[in-house]
């Protein structure tokens, strides 16, 4: 992502795992009022420009590619700028919030950077958001505008729920159907007073010269977390933000514009839009836009188009391996399997570096508020590191405090704090949230874990999902972790349910498509591997998926209910 002759070669006075990487040199500022941070100093000024000066370099370049359609960066800026002037006969003003209601698909690319160019918002929501959620989310962010899949137009909430949207554009609608909540609204300064217009429509328009000018603080997306635990809050993702995690995952994960990155997670979600997307818009490099993440389409395109990078959770990797003709795939150019959201069991690490000794795997942490990525696995560590989740990246810094808000020295357990210039500034229109979750910059994670001597970090828990069996801690990623260790176990919940005794026991939730696996075989499993009080006393036994939220995070607050509705 640096740009100009005067790009330091590699990092200036880094110490540890990241001093043999090609980071640039690091600079001291102040942003966000009261933080002072490290930064990456040779940077562009917005995404835009990002996508500007990878153009001018590798503008003949491939830039993205969807079933069999594809794309140079040339093209794509073109198209993008084609969707900027349609936006703006829709009447699009700089700091308008426009939804991006979508699943993997090159208008959503498109669309993204056309936002960037005119200054907007993208507000990325997921295709599984449904109806009530989508609503609340429109009318908390004021969106102006929605970009959505044709198949979900119906989801649109009318205009008492939401009275400031003004326009809907759909995504491969056959025809233009008026309804009765896209009618011209009052306020509306449109050449074309149709509200419901097709995305392909806005790609005739003549290509917009015109770029709004921001500073790096503005916010350019708007990421509403997974609301596990009530209402989702609308983090706030700068230029800034976006720009200091982008060059994060080049440095660290030592990504060219040669590479090929398969997006396979949902480009809504912080993973798919910051790891994958603007990645590449920052490299140059190669998208590769899987619309539904299966097994079978996923290794044609990979085999394919020579992919190079993922960044995945574990269950995905486990269902490649399952898939019955995954030997028969040339996957050769697979150098850089990025995983997080969960343990990836040791079984399915081997059977990888079985199959492609070339791939490097490597775990990561973070969190929509910290745009993606907090650590990172350096390469050719994880073997001797398995059990972390990396080191804290060269911006980043990753601190354990108690429950009265006191730094822990290295190995105690506590909640992780972190800072760096990729935490976000707040979350959109929740002054209340913001208080309560950043500390003079510092986000406090809600998640529970520690930081060896070497700089490893640990992560244990989420704060609300340790459970307490008579006094003694159970972190349920421990014993998940076990879990995922048996063979036919692809994914495992662990929960506590309410007793009146021990205040809590354990119990796990398991996918399974074994019909051999019993209860008995999966407790003795856990007790050659657990302590006593960690072994799961009741467990269920499920053939379907358990139930994720729109982000794709497991929803324990729904298991616990089950369980306690049930007792």
């Amino acid at each position: 992502m640096t740009t100009g002759a005067s790009a330091p070669e590699a990092a200036s006075g880094l110490q540890g795992p990241w001093a043999g990487f090609a980071v640039p040199a690091l600079r001291r500022e102040a942003h966000f009022g009261d933080r002072v941070l490290p930064c990456f100093p040779d940077r562009v000024g917005s995404l835009h420009a990002l996508l500007e000066a990878t153009v001018a370099r590798h503008g003949e370049r491939l830039a993205m590619v969807c079933e069999a359609q594809r794309w140079t960066w040339r093209e794509l800026a073109e198209l993008s700028a084609r969707a900027a002037s349609g936006f703006l006969k829709l009447g699009l003003q700089p700091g308008d919030r426009v939804v991006l209601y979508q699943s993997n698909h090159p208008s959503f690319v498109m669309a993204m950077l056309a936002l960037q160019q005119l200054g907007a918002i993208a507000v990325a929501v997921g295709p599984r958001e449904q109806k009530e959620g989508l609503a609340w989310i429109i009318q908390h962010c004021g969106a102006r505008g929605v970009v959505c899949d044709a198949n979900l137009l119906e989801r649109l909430p009318g205009p008492t729920d939401a009275p400031e949207l003004q326009w809907a554009v759909g995504v491969n609608v056959q025809a233009v159907v008026e309804a009765e909540y896209l009618q011209p609204r009052a306020g509306l300064a449109a050449v074309d007073q149709r509200l419901h217009r097709e995305f392909d429509e806005l790609l005739m328009e003549p290509p917009c010269s015109h770029v709004q000018l921001v500073q790096e603080e503005d916010t350019a997306i708007v990421l509403y977390t997974s609301g596990t635990t009530g209402r989702p809050k609308g983090a706030m993702l700068t230029h800034f933000n976006v720009l200091h995690s982008v060059q994060h995952f080049i440095s660290c994960m030592a990504l060219t514009e040669s590479d090929r990155s398969m997006l396979a997670v949902p480009v809504t979600h912080v993973t798919g839009l910051i790891a994958n997307l603007m990645t590449v818009v920052g490299t140059g490099a190669a998208l590769l836009v899987l619309p539904v993440f299966k097994a079978g389409h996923f290794l044609q395109l990979a085999a394919r188009e020579g992919m190079t990078h993922t960044l995945m959770v574990p269950a995905m990797y486990k269902l490649l391996l399952l898939d019955p003709h995954f030997t028969e795939f040339d996957l050769s150019t697979w150098r850089i399997g990025g995983f997080g959201g969960a343990p990836m069991p040791t079984s399915t690490i081997d059977d990888l570096a079985k199959c492609l000794p070339s791939l490097q795997l490597l775990n990561a942490y973070g969190a929509t508020e910290t745009t993606s990525p907090t650590t990172l696995m350096p390469i050719g560590q994880t073997r001797a590191h398995a059990d972390t989740v990396g080191i804290a990246l060269p911006c980043a810094a990753v601190m354990v405090m108690d429950e009265h808000g006191h730094a822990l020295p290295a190995g105690e357990v506590g909640e992780l704090w972190i800072s760096g210039p990729m935490v976000v500034k707040g979350y959109w229109n929740d002054p209340a949230a913001t208080a309560r979750e950043f500390t003079a910059g510092w986000w406090h994670s809600g998640d529970v874990g520690s930081v060896d001597a070497e700089g490893y970090v640990r992560v244990l828990d989420r704060k609300k999902d340790m459970i307490n069996r008579g006094g003694y801690k159970v972190f349920s990623t421990e014993v998940e972790n076990v879990l995922l260790q048996m063979p036919g176990v692809i994914e495992a919940a662990v929960v506590g349910v309410p007793c009146p005794v021990l205040g809590e026991r354990v119990h796990a939730y398991i996918h399974t498509q074994r019909h051999d696996l019993d209860v008995g075989e999966l407790k003795a499993f856990c007790a050659e591997r657990l302590a006593d009080y960690k072994v799961p006393e009741h467990l269920t036994l499920s053939p379907t998926s358990l139930p994720r939220n729109p982000n794709g995070k497991l929803m324990k607050r729904h298991l616990r209910t089950t369980l306690t509705d049930a007792c």
